[in-house]
C-alpha cells in the first residue's frame, strides 16, 4: 500500500493500479470513453485526463500507474477546460442525428457531452463520409459515427481471438474495418456481436428487422408466429430499468401477444428436442465407435468460426440444429399439419440473445423443400424497442403461458441460456438413456460458473465421461489447440461464441451507460435466474417432457429417425469468405 492524494485528501492504496483505478476507489469516477475494464490499455481518447503535480502534462488516468506521495488533480478548471474541448473535437467529426439515432439516450458519447457540459456545438466545418455497410445479415457498420475507441478492435482480438477488424487508413481517413476494406458479410467476422457490445455510439448495431417484424404483424393474410430463447426472459427486463435477476418468461409471452402474435411458443422446448436428440446422437457415436469428441451446436457464431477455421473438426460437431432451427423447422411441418395451415402463409419470428442467429436464419442448409423455416431472428434489444414502440410496458402485465402444443419445456431447456447449460442438460439425459436408471444428483456443478473453460466428468453405464465446456471464442480456441493435439482428452465439448453463454449474446441489453456489457456479476444474475427456474420445475429432464414425447409418437417416430435427420439436423462445409484464399490456393 502507498499514500497519494486526489484533490487534496490522502488516500492509502496499492502500488501500481492505475489513476483511474485509485480515483474510482475514492469515489471520483473519472469520464472515459476509449476505456474498457475487461480490454487492454489503449489511451486514445484521451477523455480521462488528470493533472498531476509536478508534471507538465495531463495524463490519461486509465493508462498511468499511481506512485507513493503522487497528488492527483480530477476536476480543476484546467482539466474541465481541457475535457470539454476533446469532448468537442470529437463531436465536430460526428453526425448531428442524436434525435432519430438508435442509441439515442443509451449513448455514451452523448452522456458524455452532458458530464463534460456542453451546451452547444463549438466547431461547424466539413467532416468524415463513409458509405454504410448494411450487407451483413447480423451487423451494420456506420463509420460516421465511429470515435476511434478502439474496442470493437480489441474485443474481436483480445476476447474472441477472430481478430476479424482493425483500423485501416491514416489521419483523418482512419476507419475500422474489415481486412481489404471488405463488408462484415465477405469477411471473417464470426457475428458474434461482442463489437456491438462494447461500442459506445451507434458505429456498429445490429442489422435491423424490426419494421420488416411489424409489416409481418399487420398483414392479415399470415399466421404469425413468436418464439423466445431462455435468455431473452432474463435480460428483457432491463431495457424497463429492472435489475437483472428475474424471469420475465410469463409476462414476455403476453407481451407477444399484444404486439400481435398469433401464437407464441417457447424455444425452450426446442432446447428439450435438441438434447433428446443430441443425446442419442452421442450415444449412438459411443455405441458405433464415432468421431470424438464430440461438440455441440447450437451456437450460430461458433458455427461460422468452426467452418472458417476449425474445418478438421467438422466431423466432430454434433448434426443436430439450434433450437431456434429445430422449432422453426418444427413449426412449418408439425404444427402446420395440426392446424391444417400452409406453412407459406406462416411466419416464424425468433427472438434471440444472439446477432449470429440473423445469420443463421438464412443458411441455405437448414431451408427444408426450399422454404426459409425461421423467416426474421430479432435480438433482445429489439424485441425492447418493438414493445416501447408499441407502447407495452413488460412489468405492468400479467403473465401468460405459452401456447400448445410447443411451449412446454423441461429444467433442462431452461438453463440451455447460461454456459455449461447445454452440456448439463445432454448428460441428465445421456446419462438415463445409456443406464435406465435415475441420475441422482442433476445440478452438474461442474459444468457450472464462469471459468472460461470448465472440465469434469461423469460415469455412464461404466464409461467415464470426460467433458469441457467453453465460453468466448478466445477461451475457445485455448481449448480446441488441447483437441488438436489429443482428440482422447474429451468425449463431449461445449462451445458458446459468447462471454457467459448466451445470457452474454451479443443481442442483449446494454449493460449501462460506461460499464461493462460482460460484467460477471450481471451475467451471474441472469445465469441464476435460469437456474432458479430451473430448480422450481416439476420435470427437470429433456426426456422427460410429454409434449417432447407427443412429438416423437405423432410425428418424429424416434430420435435420429429419417424424419428427424430431415427436419432436426444438417450438415457443415469448409468455408472461405470471398476474396479469402488459403497456403493451398484454393478459394
Amino acid at each position: 500500500m502507498i499514500k497519494i492524494h486526489i484533490n487534496g485528501k490522502a488516500y492509502d492504496v496499492v502500488e501500481g493500479i492505475t489513476v483511474m483505478q485509485a480515483a474510482t476507489m475514492a469515489g471520483y469516477k473519472i469520464p472515459s470513453l476509449c476505456y474498457h475494464p475487461k480490454l487492454s490499455l489503449y489511451g486514445g481518447c484521451r477523455v480521462c485526463i488528470v493533472e498531476i503535480e509536478g508534471m507538465k502534462n495531463f495524463v490519461a488516468s486509465c493508462a498511468h500507474p499511481v506512485s507513493k506521495g503522487m497528488k492527483i488533480y480530477t476536476n480543476t478548471e484546467a482539466i474541465r477546460k481541457a475535457r470539454k474541448e476533446i469532448v468537442e473535437l470529437i463531436l465536430d467529426n460526428h453526425p448531428q442525428d442524436c434525435n432519430i439515432c438508435k442509441r439515442n439516450g443509451i449513448c455514451e458519447l452523448q452522456n458524455l457531452a452532458r458530464v463534460a457540459g456542453l451546451e452547444e456545438r463549438a466547431f461547424e466545418g466539413e467532416r468524415k463520409h463513409y458509405e454504410k455497410d448494411n450487407a451483413s445479415p447480423c451487423i451494420a457498420n456506420n463509420q460516421e459515427k465511429c470515435v476511434l475507441c478502439g474496442r470493437c478492435v480489441r474485443v474481436c482480438s483480445e476476447v474472441q481471438n477472430m481478430n476479424a477488424i482493425d483500423f485501416a487508413g491514416r489521419g483523418i481517413n482512419t476507419k475500422v474495418s474489415p481486412a481489404f476494406g471488405q463488408s462484415f458479410k465477405d469477411s471473417v467476422c464470426s457475428t458474434c456481436g461482442q463489437c456491438v457490445n462494447v461500442c459506445p455510439t451507434a458505429t456498429l448495431m445490429e442489422h435491423g428487422y424490426i419494421e420488416e417484424a411489424f409489416a409481418v404483424l399487420n398483414d392479415k393474410s399470415k399466421i404469425k408466429i413468436a418464439q423466445i430463447a431462455p435468455s431473452v426472459r432474463v435480460a428483457i427486463g432491463e431495457y424497463f430499468g429492472i435489475k437483472p435477476g428475474k424471469n420475465w418468461e410469463k409476462e414476455t409471452a403476453a407481451a407477444l401477444r399484444k404486439l400481435g402474435f398469433d401464437y407464441v411458443f417457447d424455444t425452450q422446448f426446442a432446447a428439450d428436442l435438441t438434447i433428446v436428440e443430441e443425446a442419442s446422437e452421442f450415444l449412438e457415436r459411443l455405441k458405433t465407435g464415432g468421431v470424438f469428441p464430440m461438440i455441440t451446436s447450437c451456437s450460430s457464431a461458433w458455427m461460422k468460426a468452426m467452418e472458417q477455421f476449425y474445418p478438421d473438426l467438422i466431423p466432430n460437431v454434433s448434426t443436430c440444429r439450434s433450437p431456434m432451427s429445430m422449432l422453426s423447422s418444427v413449426t412449418k411441418t408439425y404444427f402446420a399439419e395440426k392446424i391444417g395451415a400452409d406453412p407459406k402463409n406462416m411466419v416464424n419470428i425468433a427472438f434471440m440473445c444472439c446477432v449470429a442467429k440473423k445469420y443463421e436464419a438464412q443458411r441455405p442448409e437448414l431451408m427444408i423443400d426450399g422454404m426459409q423455416m425461421t423467416d426474421y431472428a430479432l435480438t433482445t434489444r429489439e424485441l425492447g424497442w418493438m414493445l416501447k414502440s408499441a407502447g407495452i410496458n413488460l412489468t405492468e402485465l400479467k403473465g401468460e403461458e405459452f401456447d400448445s402444443p410447443l411451449g412446454m419445456s423441461s429444467g433442462a431447456g431452461t438453463i440451455f441460456g447460461a454456459t455449461g447449460g447445454v452440456m448439463e442438460a445432454a448428460l441428465r439425459t445421456a446419462y438415463e438413456l445409456a443406464t435406465e436408471k435415475t441420475l441422482g444428483d442433476i445440478d452438474i456443478q461442474a459444468a457450472r460458473g464462469l471459468q472460461g473453460i470448465k472440465e469434469g466428468k461423469i460415469d455412464v453405464a461404466g464409461t467415464e465421461i470426460r467433458f469441457a465446456a467453453a465460453h468466448g471464442l478466445g477461451n475457445a480456441s485455448k481449448l480446441l489447440s488441447e483437441v488438436r493435439k489429443d482428440k482422447n482428452k474429451y468425449h463431449f465439448i461445449e462451445i458458446m461464441a459468447c462471454p457467459g453463454g448466451c445470457v452474454g449474446g451479443g443481442g442483449q441489453p446494454y449493460a449501462g451507460l460506461g460499464s461493462e456489457p460482460f460484467d460477471p456479476n450481471l451475467l451471474k444474475l441472469r445465469a441464476q435466474a435460469l437456474y432458479d427456474s430451473d430448480k422450481g420445475k416439476m420435470i427437470r429432464k429433456s426426456h422427460e417432457n410429454p409434449d417432447i414425447k407427443k412429438l416423437y409418437d405423432e410425428f418424429l417416430g424416434k430420435p435420429l429417425s429419417e424424419k428427424s435427420h430431415k427436419l432436426l439436423h444438417t450438415h457443415y462445409k469448409q468455408h472461405f469468405p470471398k476474396g479469402i484464399t488459403t497456403k493451398a490456393g484454393k478459394k
